[in-house]
Formats: C-alpha cells, structure tokens, sequence
C-alpha cells in the first residue's frame, strides 16, 4: 500500500497545470545570459549581426522589449537567481568596488549571501538536476561557489571578466589569473582547445547527457561570457565582419534606431538619443583611431555571431535527445553594453600589467589581446537606448528577454514592463516547486519579483499595475519606475548627477525631460526611491 501510495503521490507531482494546456509534467529549463549585450545586439531587436538560433527563440515565443536589469554583472545575476533585489541578496554593489562604508554591512556582503535561496537550490529539492556552465560572479572563495549553492554539476569563472581563450589572463590584476571552479574545485589549467562560448555550451551538454536516463527534469544554466571583453573570438568568425563597421559608431547607431522603429519594438515617433559627450565624432578621428575601433565591433559582433551558434549547438542537442519541446527556454544580458576601454578599468595601469598582452591592431581577437570596444560603438549597440552598462540609463538597465516552451505563445512581442526578480518565480511556478519559507534551517526574505506565467500565457496583460512602483540602484544610480514613467538619477561623469523624469515608452532615449513640467510626479517618484531604499537597505558608496 506504501509503494502504491508513494507512485500516486509522484504522478501528482509530475503531472502539473492540468486543464490549463501550460504542460504535462515538469519542464526542462534552459536559462541563457549573455554578458554585456546591448539592446539591439542580435537579429530579432534590429541588429545586422547574423543570431539565427536567437531570432528562431523570438519566433517560436515571446519577445519583451520594456525588461529591465541592473547595471552590471553580480546585482543582476544575484536577482536572476534569488528573485530578490541585489541589496537584500548581498550584491548591494558588485564585491570588486565595495567601499570601507558598505563593506560587512547586510545586502554588502560581496556574495550571494544566506538571506535567499539560490534558484538551483530549490530546484533540486523539488526534484531536478542542476547544471551551471559559464559565469557565476557571486562567491570566489569556498562556501559560495556554484557547487555550494544548489548546482551539482558546474563548470564556471568565478570573477568579472577574463579571457575567452585557455591562458586564464584577468582583465584586473585583482582578478588575474582568473579562478575557474570544476564541480567545486579550484582548476589550475583550463584544456588547450578552451574557447568559453564552445566550452560552456560543451560542458552543458555533456552534464545533461550523464544523468539523462533517470528522467528527473533538469535546470541548465549556460552563462556566457561573450560578448564581454576582451574581444576574442576565432575563425571564421575573426573575420567574416571585416568592412561591416567602418562608417563608424554614429552611422550604427543611427541604423539600428531605425531597424527597432521598423520592427515596432520602441514607437516611430521616438526619438534618436542624443550622442554622449564623451563620444568622439567619428570624423575627428585619425585613420588609425577609426581602424581600431572598426576592428573591436567587427570582433564583437563575430563574438556574438560565435555564441549564437554554440547556443544553437545546444538547442540541437536537446532536440535529438527528445528534450526540446518539453523545455522553457530563456536568453537575457545580465545589463547594456560596456563603454570603457580595457586601459580604463581599476588597477589596469598597475606596473607591468599591460606588458602581459599585445594591443596591436593585427592581434585585436586574438589570444593574448586585450580589448575593449569603448564608449562610441557601445552606445551603438544601444541603438534607440540612452547611455550604457554602469549606468541607469535605459541603454544600461534594459535588455531583451525571450522567452518560449510549453505552454508559451509562439510568435507574441510583448510590451509590458518586467523585471529580473521575475524570472525566477516564473520558473518555480512552470515547475510546480513552492518558494521555501526556510531553507537548511535559516529562514528567507520572500521573493520580490512575480511570476511572468499569467504573460506567456496570455491571460493577463501586465505584472505590474499602472500604479505601483519598481526601482533600482546600483554605484549611485537611481531609478523608479511607475507605469510608462520613469524618474533617474545618473551620477557624474556619465550624467548630470540631478533627478530627471522620462515617459521611457514615448521616448526610449530618454531625450525629453519632463521634470520641469510634471515636478509633482518626479517628486512622488523621488518619495518613492527613498522609501524602496530604505526598505532594502541601500548604503550609499561615500
């Protein structure tokens, strides 16, 4: 009776949303981040880079154009994985410019702390497999890598950014050599043949391979490190963009701002944002200058173009396996693109650590090159967006967000505001898995973000109501959403450092302040991002 009872008890565990059509057990998830995306970087957002594999995802799903991130790697990825805001999952701000001020301080902690529970870690109590391969930026050291928080198979680089190519080359001297972890252990050497996009999607594979014959369902989470610099990427895609960029950053911009009014993925009548003033014009610059930067975005975009074919790997995998129809797939950037040049970072003009890499333009992409593609071509691949990464522009906090499997409407472009904290309750209520109240005997902050399911579906227009309010904050930016308006603070130098107010769905640029106009709304919003900072416990940097 026990054994007939405990067969009953699994079948009703399995058999999820029944009458509902959204699945028939529970699903397989592919959750894809890239890193330093911007907005209209591939096909299906109005970019010329080739992603097929990508744009195929928007077709068979649903495309949000108005979902929003942070401004830069470990806040986004600690609210990707715990569906609570980064200053309560202990990446207040990223643990490499953490200040003496916030340093030990709750929400500060440096790691994803032991306030929320890791996506993986519910999962795997309620009964899948975990895979991480790629990117974790939440933990370096013991007691917070990826094999400590709930993925039992994770092959992953611990910091920011390093090279794509074996040699383990940081782009911080803190950083450098970069740390990989194999399952919980520290790696000295990477294989000869390593090539991170290649690398990550193998691994993946081959960790969903070994325990596919139990049936469990599996998370698979493939965080590439692409497009992040430095620029790497090899044949045939080094070369197969050479030409493509040599009207320069301005002329790109342009044409992706018109590509995303085409697709209807911000309004015709919006306006193009005006160009920083840290831009250069691009006919001010030397040949050389132009030649240089030309090379970086042909690099990043085979960069990009390499990705979406070893995402694409993946996808073939899983239909020869019979696992594709029967898995939610979702592909985000962790935040916009990222204007500074490799020479701008903290610590990169610390004695003797530029002389570890060769510049030159001719090795731009190659092993042992050091380059980052700067401001100008950054705030190209924003197209209609206003500024970029570590900023709370639209360009730095708003990514594209696909989203398909069971259950999903195919072929829908979706305009409603969501956000990171959103994915992971979505996922939980795809698989059937509760939200602990307690997890290893601690208890938990309950999930900020909600569940997106009533979207994909098509039973519910919006998550969000015209009144409530959204915000964020991450390196002294500011910013609080309220239905179509948002009102933004972006410190100098990349911005005026003053509170402004935009209707970011009109004007995505954010070109037309209307603070003068509507100052009671901007300070019923400024009320607001005081009351969300006290709530999670924001600790200014100073």
């Amino acid at each position: 009776m026990k054994k007939i009872m405990g067969s009953i008890l699994v079948t009703c565990v399995m058999v999820l949303f029944c009458g509902t059509g959204l699945a028939v057990k529970q699903p397989n998830i592919l959750l894809v981040m890239v890193d330093d995306m911007g907005w209209t970087d591939i096909g299906c957002f109005g970019s010329e880079i080739e992603t097929p594999n990508i744009d195929a995802l928007a077709e068979r799903g649903v495309k949000f154009t108005d979902f929003h991130v942070s401004v830069s790697c470990s806040p986004t990825r600690s609210m990707l994985l715990s569906g609570n805001d980064n200053h309560i999952a202990g990446l207040g701000t990223m643990g490499e410019i953490l200040t003496d001020k916030q340093r030990g301080n709750p929400g500060y902690e440096g790691h994803l702390n032991d306030r929320v529970v890791c996506l993986a870690e519910v999962l795997r109590e309620g009964g899948y497999h975990t895979y991480l391969s790629g990117k974790w930026h939440l933990g370096h050291q013991k007691g917070t890598l990826p094999f400590d928080r709930g993925f039992e198979r994770s092959f992953s680089m611990l910091v920011g950014g390093a090279s794509h190519w074996a040699d383990m080359y940081g782009i911080l001297p803190m950083d450098h050599p970069a740390k990989y972890t194999r399952n919980g252990e520290f790696l000295d050497s990477l294989p000869a043949d390593f090539y991170s996009s290649k690398s990550y999607a193998d691994f993946l594979m081959d960790s969903i391979r070994e325990n596919l014959e139990d049936g469990k369902p599996f998370l698979a989470y493939l965080a590439f490190t692409a497009p992040h610099d430095p620029l790497h990427v090899p044949e045939p895609w080094l070369s197969k963009y050479k030409g493509k960029y040599d009207d320069g950053y301005e002329v790109l911009k342009t044409k992706r701002w018109k590509a995303a009014k085409k697709l209807g993925i911000v309004p015709k009548g919006s306006k193009l944002a005006e160009k920083h003033p840290f831009i250069k014009p691009w006919n001010d610059l030397t040949d050389e200058e132009k030649a240089t930067e030309a090379r970086g975005m042909e690099v990043y975009a085979g960069m990009l173009d390499a990705m979406d074919y070893h995402y694409g790997r993946v996808i073939n995998f899983l239909k020869d396996i019979d696992e594709y129809d029967n898995t939610i797939i979702i592909f985000l950037s962790d935040n916009g693109a990222n204007p500074f040049y490799s020479h701008q970072y903290p610590g990169a003009d610390t004695e003797g650590f530029q002389d570890m890499f060769d510049t030159s333009l001719e090795n731009i992409g190659n092993p042992g090159s050091n380059y980052a593609y700067g401001i100008g071509f950054a705030s190209g691949s924003g197209g209609p967006l206003d500024k970029f990464k570590l900023t709370v522009g639209e360009g730095g906090i708003r990514s594209p967000l696909l989203i398909a499997g069971p259950g999903i409407k195919s072929g829908q472009q979706n305009d409603a505001f969501a956000y990171v904290t959103d994915i992971m309750p979505t996922l939980l209520e795809f698989a059937g898995v509760d939200y602990p109240d307690k997890y290893k005997g601690r208890k938990l902050e309950p999930m900020r973000g909600r569940s997106m399911v009533s979207l994909l579906d098509g039973t519910k227009k919006a998550v969000y109501t015209e009144s409530e309010y959204v915000g964020g904050e991450m390196a002294g930016g500011k910013w609080m959403r309220q239905g179509d308006l948002k009102a933004v603070k972006v410190p100098k130098p990349y911005g005026t450092d003053q509170w402004q107010l935009f209707n970011v769905i009109k004007d995505p640029g954010e070109s037309n302040d209307l603070s003068k106009s509507m100052p009671d709304k901007l300070n019923e919003l400024k009320a607001a991002w005081d009351d969300y900072a006290e709530e999670v416990g924001v600790i200014p940097a100073e």
